[in-house]
């Protein structure tokens, strides 16, 4: 006989996913491995000489990058001689200003922010996180993209995410020739939906690099770092080569971010029997050694990994609140489906939701996941109301509002319309007013209608061959009447001459002032300090179509 209670149990969403027991050695660990280097450091003469137990001499170049470019050594042995139970209390202490931690953090190695976490649950890494965190309150950024590439639809769907409150949106391609239309098409849809936004196009690093430089898009994250020699190398990279890189984003005034996550070593198979947080910690190191302002991390494509082990997402908070002791922009993933539970994918965001980080998402899925290229997301399209009735019940601010439907179809047409005029006055393919139509009401792009690749393909790269640039696009929708869209366009790409949004965290509001972690700084000291949702964010986020007014029923 079998127990028909297990039965019913081996049916259910969780019992649908892979799990793995631990094997330290190969580096099938997410923290605590006994193999992990014990924290020590030596300066001699202004010049770190032993790292986490090496010495100079046996470094690899990541250690060589941490040690010359990645720790303040003014405070490094202050910092590395504190307890690091002690250490780990002063992070979840309200009286323990942020200011304080973040002198000692950035003086300390990888191996000791490591055994820091390690005696923290995630009640307490929580609590650090809230303070951490750079700017003063938190943000989100969305995915935006297709299996068709139907640059209306992108467009459509940018606008409709801009207005229900994201900062940042994000696309990718399935056909990489597609990139400069994608670009566009996300960068003209988002300032239709709200001005300010800023946008990126998630394609290999010189075609991304040449986006941005010729202003279709205003920064960048899919820059990827690891944290095992081997790994790197395999990349066709060094940390020198992707500081080079960060360089260049950086003098064309373009915002940019590092990306890396718990379990891409062990991915590749060079892991080096360490745990896959304390490899993550170097990755955040050489991105801050980098000189970067932010990071993209929490796993990120490689939660599977993580999610499979013991403490797997307690690991993947712990990294993220890595990032935010080194002080530098944290992006928390959330943004890559692991389960097959919807109470386990949402157990997982939590851990940031409720503390807020910069960007909870680094790509929420504006989209339904059977059109979202980068592998389907944690959230999608058909969690919006979710989404927004978790932070009403819990009066958490998670950069995102409710919104009617008559303001989401006004704004997916106009931005339609908009990039019909675009291709028009730029000579490209022809976008059909039955495009128009059925991006307006689309919720993928199976409600789209086909267009012919190949013309499309040829003009997308004709946008590169004949130097298009941002001003371009200014130029032709104000001469197709959009002077409004256009305005906001080329404010986007005066950000590229002024710089003002490389600061640590920066966004931009609808005005198009810069808010960073420079002129809103965190300043969390315990209840009602730091961020405080004012009366009228409260308004927007409790005020959901679905709730009875109690006026209309006296």
């Amino acid at each position: 006989m079998k127990s028909k209670r297990f039965e019913v149990l081996a049916q259910r969403p969780v019992n649908q996913d892979g799990y793995v027991q631990e094997w330290p050695e190969v580096g099938l660990i997410t923290m605590n491995s006994p193999f992990d280097p014990k924290p020590s450091i030596k300066i001699e003469n202004g010049r770190v000489t032993e790292l986490d137990g090496k010495k100079r001499a046996d470094f690899d170049m990541l250690d060589t990058f941490i040690a010359d470019h990645a720790i303040n050594l003014d405070y490094a042995e202050e910092a590395m001689a504190i307890d690091s139970l002690e250490f780990a209390r002063m992070l979840c202490d309200i009286n323990v200003p942020r200011d304080e931690i973040v002198k000692y953090t950035t003086a300390m190695t990888p191996a000791k922010v490591t055994d820091i976490l390690n005696k923290m649950n995630v009640l307490e890494m929580m609590m650090a996180l809230t303070k951490m965190r750079p700017r003063l309150f938190p943000s989100n950024q969305a995915h935006v993209t297709n299996v068709k590439d139907q640059p209306v639809q992108i467009a459509a769907d940018a606008a409709e995410a801009a207005l229900r409150g994201f900062d940042e949106l994000e696309t990718t391609v399935g056909i990489v020739r597609y990139a400069p239309f994608n670009a566009m098409a996300l960068m003209v849809g988002a300032q239709v939906g709200r001005p300010g936004i800023l946008t990126q196009c998630a394609v290999e690093e010189a075609t991304e690099l040449l986006l941005g430089m010729r202003g279709f898009t205003a920064y960048a994250e899919t820059v990827s770092v690891y944290g095992t020699e081997p790994v790197f190398i395999d990349g066709d990279d060094t940390p020198w080569s992707k500081s080079f890189l960060a360089s260049c984003y950086a003098s064309r005034g373009l915002k940019m971010r590092f990306t890396s996550g718990t379990g891409s070593e062990v991915q590749m198979g060079y892991a080096e029997g360490k745990s896959m947080l304390y490899l993550e910690a170097r990755c955040q190191y050489v991105t801050k050694g980098a000189g970067v302002q932010g990071t993209q991390n929490g796993s990120v494509s490689c939660v599977g990994v993580p999610a499979a082990f013991p403490s797997g997402i307690r690991a993947i908070l712990a990294e993220n609140v890595i990032g935010a002791m080194l002080d530098m922009e944290v992006a928390s993933s959330n943004d890559q489906t692991f389960t097959h539970s919807d109470l386990r994918r949402v157990a997982r965001s939590l851990m940031q939701f409720v503390p807020g980080t910069d960007f909870l998402c680094s790509g929420y899925s504006a989209v339904p996941n059977y059109d979202n290229m980068f592998a389907g997301s944690n959230w999608d399209a058909e969690d919006y109301d979710d989404w927004n009735v978790i932070q009403r019940d819990l009066k958490i601010d998670g950069g995102l509002k409710p919104v009617s439907e008559e303001e989401v179809v006004a704004a997916r047409n106009r931005a339609a319309r908009v990039m019909q005029a675009l291709f028009k006055e730029l000579g490209l393919p022809e976008i059909t007013d039955e495009e128009v139509e059925a991006a307006t009401y689309a919720h993928g792009s199976k409600d789209m209608p086909d267009r012919t690749v190949v013309e499309d393909l040829k003009a997308a790269q004709g946008l590169l061959e004949r130097k298009i640039t941002g001003i371009d696009m200014v130029k032709a929708l104000y001469r197709a009447g959009f002077e409004d869209v256009a305005d906001s366009l080329f404010k986007i790409t005066l950000q590229h001459v002024t710089g003002d949004y490389l600061h640590t965290s920066a966004i931009l509001d609808k005005d198009f002032n810069v808010l960073s972690a420079v002129n809103c700084p965190n300043a969390y000291t315990g209840p009602m300090t730091g961020y405080v949702i004012s009366d009228a964010r409260w308004e927007e986020i409790k005020n959901i179509p679905k709730a009875v007014d109690p006026d209309s029923i006296k």
